[in-house]
């Protein structure tokens, strides 16, 4: 047995594999052949990032990057040992209750060591034996000296430069990691290979060292000083430093950096402020929520980040990268919630019109390079004359955090609400609850009886906008034309109508959307004018389909104010969202928390005063014939995922790849309602048990969700697939999942052999269905006809089964 295996270590393994099985959304662990010694494999844990903040916290351990090997032994079975192991996780100042200013000062003790915040990827090194190591990412590991295919391997080049440089060898620190029983954990600075925010100078390019853990359950790290030593012995850039005495001091001293953003003469993004817990509190009363959830006397760190005008540069990136991935170069496609800035309003209509001048020299963006040489651009043509207007006109046009793009100052007299959604979001029921809290005039168009509805619901606007002066407009809005018709009807009065929207983006997968929207009908059943809950032929759900694909998103100009909404809000939270923009842009008194729950109630409650059969008006609705086929609809967007890694990223990207996501991209041609094919009735009736198992599900009311792991991107120069692996049940509990259980444990091998998502075809020309070919293809090692594959890393997908008709 491993020389360093502790019951202790061990023990916390088991643990997190018992979670693992319980929950796998909360923990899950990858499998790797170590590149130094393929005999060997490793286990790399990855947590569900959201989690650590709660209290009690529902992982066995805070480590954020965890690496485990199992080891057989003869007395005990299987043991394990900690290979590598980062810190754990840490918060910035008033991200959670124990980072305030106030609670630092009562939970932890000096020193406090302030590191200078590196800005690039993180990489382990630790010993996989006593003459080899590993190098790792966050959570996984390096293609061995291969550079050019991950942060690992890359982490992996530059150490192996260090130890030319130094005259050292990799069995040498293997040893001394080894005896030690240490990882070394690091930050990987190389524009080159990957930018940031922050430009690296060659003399700052490479491993910058910044601290040494103990390898063991308990968060250990060793002082700077040590640190510091370490790195000058093996040729990393040392991580500066300072050391101060109080929580006031570390706040002086950084609030003093963040007026210039510089220290000792270099750009900071900020410091981590390394420190431990005491006991009993230094100051002050222990106040449960702000009390540290670490034990006392553990290693503690927090960190002080500076938002200006890192934040800003960070939108500056994710704006562009979603300008380039989305077929609409508008301002209309970009996040609102990143647009608060002038700065940044003024640098999305000048990115646009360079991406329109010469899209070559944004190659490679999207897997991070060009983007400080894309800001620095900028930021000299903000320094001319055309720049300084254009950052002048966008000053003029303040903004607020719900959007607002107009003159704050612009005189409105009336306001009409815009809802622009999709059926099932529950506009309804917030405006019901609206309407109880303020009196605001409320009409629907599905209560319109007439043939031509559109005119009548307009008319019923305008006519209650003349006796009160907030107007809800229940409609889905869905389309530009809708909006148009609203401001039209309006443009006669004076002072001007305000139009306030209610805003449902799109920023989710349509599939995830569906889901939502889909669940909220079926819940409400029969309590709805025309679109009611149909549990056997689900031609509900082909109806908000035809809403999503056909919705044209909210653009800029459109309304003079636009407050953001989430279609995963409980409707507590959306009245809450709601009632905040009203007491803000429309001066309503704030109505007490009891007065909410009334509405909330109310809503709650609601039933239409009418119901209408539509066209098929006293006639029974059709139901539909069998489907053609049967799938998962994963919740994931292609374009968005093929995005993020075909220029590059961490992997080698063969151009023929490349070259075909590009067409497909620039062609419209990836697919915008992905599936994953389970069986299609031309396979009957060789498959009738597999279509009937399928039947059985597709007939619940709502059947099990899904997940399922996104293998590789797998490709010919026809078509392009993504390989679907580890198909499992998302979460345990009622009947229904145990229905799905049982479903996927009858799957046969060859059906999970073929399942796969088709991300879209080269032209009209060629059939989808030769992604199944493809695939099957690839899973037999097959060349002819399979051009190459790229493995997706942690890459997880869930959705529920439908029954498809085309």
């Amino acid at each position: 047995m491993s020389s360093q295996y502790s019951k202790d270590d061990s023990d916390l393994i088991e643990e997190l594999m018992r979670l693992s099985k319980k929950s796998p959304k909360l923990v899950k662990s990858t499998v790797y052949q170590a590149p130094a010694r393929p005999d060997i494999s490793v286990r790399s844990w990855k947590m569900n990032e959201y989690k650590y903040n709660n209290i009690p916290c529902p992982f066995p351990t805070l480590a954020r990057g965890l690496f485990t090997e199992d080891i057989e032994d003869q007395g005990d079975g299987i043991v394990h040992r900690i290979v590598a192991r980062g810190y754990d996780k840490f918060f910035n100042i008033g991200e959670v209750p124990w980072t305030t200013w106030s609670s630092l000062e009562s939970h932890t003790a000096p020193p406090y060591t302030l590191t200078l915040k590196s800005n690039g990827c993180i990489i382990f090194i630790a010993p996989l034996t006593p003459t080899k190591l590993l190098v790792t990412s966050k959570h996984s590991v390096g293609p061995g000296t291969d550079a050019t295919k991950s942060h690992a391997g890359r982490g992996e080049m530059w150490l192996r430069k260090q130890f030319e440089k130094t005259g050292k060898t990799e069995e040498q620190m293997a040893k001394l990691l080894w005896e030690n029983n240490w990882t070394a954990v690091a930050e990987l600075c190389d524009d080159e290979f990957e930018e940031h925010v922050l430009p690296y100078p060659p003399e700052k390019t490479g491993l910058h060292l910044h601290g040494i853990n103990e390898s063991t359950r308990a968060f250990k790290t060793l002082p700077p000083d040590t640190v510091t030593s370490f790195a000058r012995e093996w040729g990393f850039i040392e991580t500066p430093y300072t050391t101060l005495k109080s929580i006031p001091e570390v706040k002086q001293f950084t609030d003093e950096v963040s007026k210039t953003g510089f220290w000792n003469g270099e750009p900071v993004e900020g410091f981590v402020v390394r420190t431990h817990v005491t006991e009993p509190p230094t100051k002050g009363e222990k106040q449960p929520p702000s009390l540290s959830p670490y034990p006392p006397g553990s290693t503690f760190f927090f960190k002080v980040k500076f938002d200006e005008p890192y934040m800003m540069y960070r939108d500056w990136r994710e704006v562009t990268k979603t300008l380039l991935s989305k077929g609409s170069l508008s301002p209309g496609s970009v996040s609102k919630a990143k647009m608060k800035r002038p700065e940044t309003r003024l640098y999305v209509n000048w990115v646009i019109g360079e991406i329109k001048r010469d899209r070559k020299q944004f190659d490679g963006y999207t897997s991070g390079h060009g983007i400080i040489r894309t800001r620095e651009r900028f930021l000299e043509w903000l320094k001319g004359e055309e720049g300084k207007k254009g950052l002048k006109d966008e000053k003029e046009q303040k903004t607020d955090e719900y959007g607002l793009t107009g003159q704050q100052d612009r005189e409105f007299g009336k306001t009409i609400i815009v809802p622009v959604a999709v059926p099932g979001c529950g506009k309804t029921a917030i405006a019901v609850a609206i309407v109880h809290l303020f009196g605001f005039g409320h009409t629907q168009s599905d209560d319109v009886k007439a043939k031509k509805a559109a005119p009548v619901f307009i008319k019923n606007v305008v006519d209650l906008l003349k006796t009160h002066d907030v107007v809800i407009a229940d409609k889905n809005n869905h389309l530009r034309q809708h909006r148009e018709q609203l401001r039209e009807a309006t443009k006669s009065f004076r002072p001007r109508v305000r139009l306030m929207a209610l805003n449902w983006s799109f920023d989710q997968p349509l599939a995830t959307i569906h889901r939502i929207c889909g669940d909220r009908v079926l819940e409400r059943g029969e309590n709805h004018q025309t679109l009611r809950a149909d549990t056997l032929g689900k031609t509900h759900e082909d109806v908000i389909w035809q809403f999503l694909h056909n919705a044209e998103e909210l653009d800029d100009g459109e309304v003079d104010v636009s407050v953001e909404m989430k279609f995963d809000d409980t409707l507590e939270q959306a009245v809450n969202r709601v009632v905040d923009a009203c007491v803000k842009i429309l001066g309503v008194p704030r109505p007490s928390p009891e007065k909410i729950e009334e509405a909330l109630q109310a809503a709650k409650g609601y039933a239409p005063r009418v119901k209408n059969n539509g066209k098929d008006k006293g006639k029974k609705a059709k139901t539909p014939g069998p489907p053609r086929y049967f799938g998962l609809l994963p919740e994931v967007d292609c374009e968005d995922l093929l995005s993020k890694i075909m220029e590059g990223g961490s992997f080698d990207v063969p151009e023929s790849a490349r070259t075909l996501y590009e067409a497909m991209r620039d062609e419209n041609r990836i697919s915008k309602r992905p599936h994953v094919t389970i069986v299609h009735s031309k396979s009957l009736p060789a498959e009738s048990d597999l279509w009937e198992r399928c039947m059985n599900i597709y007939r619940l009311p709502t059947g099990p969700l899904f997940e399922f792991k996104l293998g590789h991107v797998v490709w010919n120069d026809r078509i392009m697939a993504i390989t679907v692996e580890d198909l499992r049940v998302a979460s345990e509990g009622d009947a229904q999942q145990q229905e799905g259980h049982e479903y996927v444990s009858k799957l046969p091998p060859e059906v999970r052999d073929r399942l796969h998502i088709t991300v879209g075809t080269r032209d009209p020309t060629v059939a989808p269905v030769e992604a199944k070919t493809l695939v099957e293809k690839w899973r037999k090692g097959e060349k002819v006809g399979v051009s190459g594959s790229i493995p997706l890393q942690d890459t997880f997908a869930k959705g529920r089964l439908k029954g498809l008709f085309s």
